[in-house]
């Protein structure tokens, strides 16, 4: 690989370099007559001539992938390293790729997709044959990649670019702690090596932490980065919110205008299950729509980009996990069911839209859930003290490398938070990723309450301001433009408020009655545990490896999710914080009975068996003898509970386990012998209290058992 050199900024013929810049710009747009914009101009001048750091903060589909690639093209001529490209979605990585061979600049990538390809594109690099490596965020903390790959890398490299930058900052509406890992990357570059920080959706406050950290070595300061920020407009888009009754209306609205909405385009939703059940709800109509989550396969997830980006499908229903990358210039709209909770991540979203046509539409239906569903993920944040306290306990104590699944049995918290939270630590320095898992180093380390507190004000701030954006009479583009701190935001002409769209909001009554009517069928599938959590033993609960198919139940039913939006309305008001115990509410009385007409009629029921609750006792006794008196099945047991104390739902699968594992007992095992059983109870969260009882009714001599509870969700 040749060695990265510092061309001098006396023996550049400026003139020339910016000649040849747009030479490369054409060549990678594909067209004669393509120039570059000043800013753009500008930062590839202070990159290639002066070996400048710098922050581009401009809108999507301005083009900030050109001015990498064109300034790692005049770098490579120049005898420099290759451009290493730190991006956070494997999306933008195939988009960007295809865009690097336009220009000449062969690019490759590394990622959790072609693990089988790592030891050549390494050799590749090694040789000099490649102009950029993509990598993902994730990547730069693996521990091979980490200490035999990033060292020579680093030390060779031509250019830093950082994609969607605003990551690096927990301030950003999208903070990703693996992102906190470049500022060690940067530490590591030689004096000279030109940095690039790029993003579409920075406020003043992400932009100043951003270009902060981008000085992080030597002597540098803030003013040595160079900050491009450049007016958030987007002359091709049209905003508008619709405001409907019910989510009824919604589906009804959509069914009705999405066929009127140009080309094909996006529906953003909140939750995994809305994703797939608006898609389900479109095909039903006649309208092809595939939902796109973090959840769904990798194969699928590649198949329904294409389907996009070739137009054979009308619209993705998806969740944020569609979100930075996703490059399809002629998207013509996108429409949220359901708001996000910062202007900021709206802004970026509906950013999909409209890059290369004159006219794209964007349509906001709010929803009256949209609230509970920012508050549930507003408690999923960095983890209390106590609980962070605790596994640097349980690490330093553990004397070796423990692996998640084995530290997850020593504390309490679920497995994303509690990855979330040791990749915090590892960049603050209290724990490193090793092979074989997480070690403490042992350093000194402070659990920042006022940060952290700081940063949950501004996502109260950020949220409110989401509410202020739905009920503004103003701009809606303005307002946006605004949030991000744009000194140049101004009255848009185009949208809903200031006259130049104007979105129907009527919707025929028969389509709200069928989308009433698909929200009322209640009934969701309980799938059974398969494998008991690991690190069971360290707990004194003696199961492990595979749950023994002679103790699973079948597969159950819920009512509903408390995710839904149909019948997940009168669940989440039954479970409320502060909702007294009592009997079941007549609405869920009669979803739960339809659920058994539709469900259960195959299965050959003997019987019910009960269990028990410490908290909401009367609700269970009254389900399970409600349901006795519709379907006329007895009552053949009820649970014993053998401790009242309340236990934590916010804990992770092997925490749960522990909890429950003795927490009952059947009284008598004759009742169940050799019997078709519905085990009943009021929710189920983690699924372990069923997994549990249902064992317990096996062992008894049961002949099989179908869990049955009103709610599934926290």
């Amino acid at each position: 690989m040749p060695a990265a050199t510092a061309p001098s900024a006396t023996t550049l013929d400026r003139t020339a370099l910016r000649a040849e810049a747009e030479q490369v710009l054409q060549r990678l747009v594909g067209s004669p007559d393509a120039r570059l914009r000043e800013d753009q101009w500008t930062a590839i001048e202070a990159l290639v001539a002066d070996r400048r750091r710098a922050l581009v903060v401009q809108r999507t589909g301005w083009g900030k992938s050109a001015v990498y690639f064109v300034a790692t093209a005049l770098l490579r001529a120049r005898g420099a390293g290759p451009t290493v490209i730190v991006s956070p979605l494997l999306a933008l990585m195939r988009n960007q790729i295809a865009a690097a061979e336009r220009a000449g600049v062969h690019a490759v990538t590394v990622n959790s997709t072609n693990g089988e390809d790592w030891g050549r594109v390494y050799e590749d690099v090694r040789n000099g044959a490649v102009d950029v490596l993509l990598v993902s965020p994730e990547r730069l903390n693996n521990p091979g990649f980490r200490d035999e790959v990033l060292p020579p890398l680093a030390a060779t490299t031509g250019l830093l670019v950082v994609d969607e930058a605003h990551c690096v900052s927990d301030w950003g509406h999208d903070f990703r702690p693996d992102y906190r890992r470049i500022r060690t990357l940067l530490a590591d570059l030689p004096e000279g090596i030109p940095v690039l920080a790029t993003t579409a959706t920075a406020n003043e406050r992400v932009t100043a932490d951003v270009a902060e950290q981008l000085s992080v070595t030597g002597t540098r300061t803030l003013e040595d980065v160079l900050v491009l920020r450049g007016s958030l407009d987007r002359e091709s888009l049209r905003l508008a919110v619709v405001s409907m009754p019910t989510h009824a209306h919604r589906l009804a609205w959509l069914v009705q205008h999405l066929p009127e909405l140009p080309g094909s385009g996006i529906i953003y939703v909140l939750t995994v299950s809305a994703a797939a059940d608006v898609a389900a709800h479109l095909r039903g109509h006649g309208i092809e729509a595939v939902p796109y989550t973090g959840q769904t396969d990798p194969a699928e997830r590649l198949q329904a980009e294409d389907d996009l980006v070739n137009d054979r499908i009308k619209v993705l229903v998806a969740t944020s996990a569609l979100g930075m990358g996703f490059d399809k210039p002629d998207l013509g709209f996108v429409v949220h069911l359901g708001a996000p909770s910062s202007p900021i991540a709206y802004y970026q979203q509906v950013g999909r839209a409209g890059r290369g046509i004159d006219n794209a539409e964007v349509v906001l239906l709010p929803g009256a859930e949209d609230r509970d569903i920012w508050r549930y993920f507003a408690s999923i944040g960095f983890p209390a003290e106590d609980d962070v306290r605790l596994a640097l306990s349980v690490l330093g104590d553990a004397g070796t490398p423990m692996s998640t699944p084995a530290l997850e049995a020593r504390v309490t918290l679920r497995r994303n938070r509690l990855e979330m939270m040791l990749k915090v630590l590892d960049v603050d320095g209290a724990v490193k990723r090793v092979r074989g898992g997480w070690q403490a180093t042992g350093a000194e380390w402070n659990y920042d309450t006022e940060r952290y507190a700081r940063v949950a004000q501004t996502r109260e701030v950020e949220q409110q301001s989401m509410i202020d954006y739905v009920a503004t009479t103003g701009c809606r583009l303005e307002f946006l433009r605004r949030a991000l701190d744009d000194p140049d935001a101004a009255a848009c002409g185009r949208c809903d408020n200031c006259g130049g769209f104007q979105v129907s909001r009527d919707v025929d009554e028969s389509a709200v009655t069928r989308a009433g009517a698909d929200l009322d069928r209640p009934g969701v599938p309980l799938e059974p545990k398969k494998m008991w959590p690991s690190g069971m033993k360290a707990l004194d609960v003696a199961v492990s490896g595979k749950i023994a198919p002679a103790e699973q139940p079948g597969t159950g039913r819920a009512v509903a999710r408390t995710t839904d939006l149909g019948w997940g309305n009168a669940v989440r008001e039954l479970f409320a914080t502060g909702v007294p115990d009592g009997e079941t509410p007549v609405p869920l009385r009669h979803a739960a009975a339809a659920v058994l007409d539709d469900w259960a009629r195959d299965l050959a029921l003997d019987g019910i068996v009960a269990l028990c609750s410490a908290s909401r006792p009367q609700l269970v006794a009254h389900l399970a003898d409600g349901l006795s008196r519709y379907t006329g099945l007895p009552v053949l047991a009820t649970f014993r509970l053998l401790d009242d104390s309340l236990t934590r739902s916010d804990v992770n699968s092997a925490h749960r386990l522990s909890q429950v594992a003795r927490r009952f007992e059947l009284p008598d095992d004759a009742p169940v012998a050799g019997k078709r059983v519905l085990l009943v109870d009021d929710r189920t969260r983690s699924g372990w209290t069923l997994t549990v009882a249902a064992r317990q009714v096996r062992r008894a001599g049961a002949d099989a058992v179908y869990p049955f509870v009103l709610g599934d969700g926290e």
